[in-house]
């Protein structure tokens, strides 16, 4: 492992310089706007258009890092983040902001493709598991990082904007200086996603309940808490448990999910999620430290969410098609992670400044009635299934190309954008019939070219030979004579209907 540390340090340490800095930021502007009076539908706006950036920047990326490379591609991305976080101090516009923050968005996703493709085509299949852990680390302890720094700054200006430039421009230092040579990228193919849909729609609605809620906690849970009287440090601290605790929780869920059925366990993670959001739709005021608890207990259940649902997608999907499950995923947790801030945002606004939980036990009684082990018939199981659980705490902080470092996929063998039939048998009953039927084909053309070959040693043509030129007994007949042309046709006349 710690070779494996060293060996792709710098990048290591850029990712974790880039999600201090977007840690910092969403909690930040999530406590600031709410000190000014904004209304939260425009905070779930600005953290929604963020997610919305991180969805839409993927193929730009590709088309950027395809044309300049990584290093090149990496920092413009981290030039335009930073451009973006400084204009909101100079600019004080709402529509402004959310544009800024849809084109940070989709800049920063391409500085997450290219450290997450780098690691990826500089690591074979033996290590891909190990960094992908590592990497997965050092991403959530970035994202710890930047809520606790905020403590750092006791004012509410904008001292932590400048803060979170600094770390924006310093995560593109080791990626610039770095001596490893940087590889290319593949072409991303198009993606049959009718056969995902097909195959674990209950995986996609999990995974979009999941989206909702990891996008309206960075956006509104720091609303929520400075709405029940707690500092600016004592909010910082009510995120940075909760990411700390689902972050510690990836591995002993994970071993629960390799023991036992994960329908089962996802519907549970519900059942608790509904239950504990319950006393905290504002009845009575409660101490910090009793929310302290409360969110450590939510970061396990909401962010081990995503996981989950990826583990029971993936046993249910071909191993050669996880590639395009993962991309579909991701898409499907992007697309909830937009939607669920303004929701959220909407809900605190007309009905409550302190109801963000009502929204989440909303969420969970949603999984609830969604997730019902007996519906699942295992129709679809994959040969390995059950696959191993991979721990994966915060995908919303990251791109599409970290499913190629997941080691449950391979990409030598990957036929994800090829097209789906799933009438026809198996290739390997497919295979013979095939090639009996090359055989029959090989032996008609033997025969027929033997034929040829015994009429020219006859000393026939076989143009002028053919079956036209036999009499009804089968016999040759004698196209020189001087009357056969006359007995032919008499013979054409006598058999015409016509005549």
């Amino acid at each position: 492992m710690l070779t494996s540390v060293g060996a792709f340090s710098s990048l290591y340490f850029a990712t974790l310089m880039l999600l201090l800095s977007s840690g910092l930021f969403n909690t930040f502007m999530g406590v600031r706007l709410t000190a000014i009076s904004v209304s939260e539908v425009w905070i779930g706006g600005l953290i929604a258009v963020y997610y919305l950036g991180l969805v839409f920047g993927a193929r730009m990326g590709h088309r950027l890092i395809m044309g300049v490379g990584h290093i090149r591609a990496y920092a413009a991305s981290a030039a335009i983040v930073t451009i973006c976080v400084l204009l909101q101090i100079l600019i004080d516009s709402m529509y402004v902001w959310l544009l800024l923050r849809f084109l940070a968005g989709a800049a920063m996703v391409v500085q997450f493709m290219g450290i997450e493709s780098w690691l990826n085509e500089q690591s074979d299949n033996s290590q891909r598991g190990t960094i992908f852990a590592i990497y997965m680390v050092f991403s959530s302890l970035g994202t710890v990082l930047g809520q606790l720094s905020l403590t750092l700054f006791p004012h509410l200006n904008y001292e932590p904007l400048v803060f979170v430039a600094i770390c924006s421009a310093f995560s593109l230092v080791p990626v610039a200086i770095t001596r490893r040579s940087h590889p290319p990228l593949q072409v991303p193919a198009p993606i049959n996603a009718r056969y995902y849909v097909d195959r674990v729609p209950l995986s996609m609605m999990v995974l979009l309940v999941a989206g909702m809620l990891t996008g309206a906690f960075y956006g509104l849970a720091p609303v929520y808490a400075v709405r029940v009287h707690l500092s600016s440090e004592q909010a910082a601290l009510f995120v940075a448990v909760s990411v700390a605790a689902g972050v510690l929780a990836q591995w002993p869920v994970g071993w629960l999910a390799d023991r036992m059925s994960r329908v089962k366990l996802i519907r549970i993670n519900a059942i608790c999620l509904l239950a504990l959001a319950i006393p905290l739709w504002g009845w009575f005021e409660v101490p910090f430290w009793f929310l302290l608890i409360f969110s450590a207990m939510f970061g396990v259940l909401q962010f081990t969410l995503y996981p989950l649902g990826a583990a029971f997608a993936n046993d249910n999907v071909d191993p050669e098609r996880r590639v395009g499950l993962s991309a579909i995923l991701y898409m499907v947790y992007g697309l909830g992670a937009c939607v669920g801030p303004l929701l959220a945002g909407g809900l605190m606004t007309y009905i409550g400044s302190n109801l963000y939980y009502i929204f989440v036990a909303v969420c969970g009684l949603s999984l609830v009635l969604l997730v019902r082990p007996q519906k699942v018939l295992g129709d679809h199981l994959s040969q390995d299934a059950p696959t191993t659980f991979v721990p994966m705490p915060d995908s919303l902080q990251s791109s599409a190309a970290a499913v190629a470092l997941d080691p449950r996929v391979d990409i030598s063998s990957d036929v994800s954008h090829d097209p789906v039939f799933e009438d026809l048998p198996p290739v390997q009953e497919r295979v013979p019939a095939t090639m009996e039927s090359t055989a029959m084909e090989r032996k008609e053309g033997d025969e027929s070219a033997g034929a040829t070959h015994t009429e020219k040693d006859k000393g026939v043509d076989p143009v002028v030979g053919s079956a036209a030129d036999l009499d009804g007994s089968g016999k040759q007949i004698d196209t020189g004579s001087p009357g056969h042309t006359e007995d032919a046709e008499s013979k054409r006349t006598s058999s015409d209907p016509g005549s």
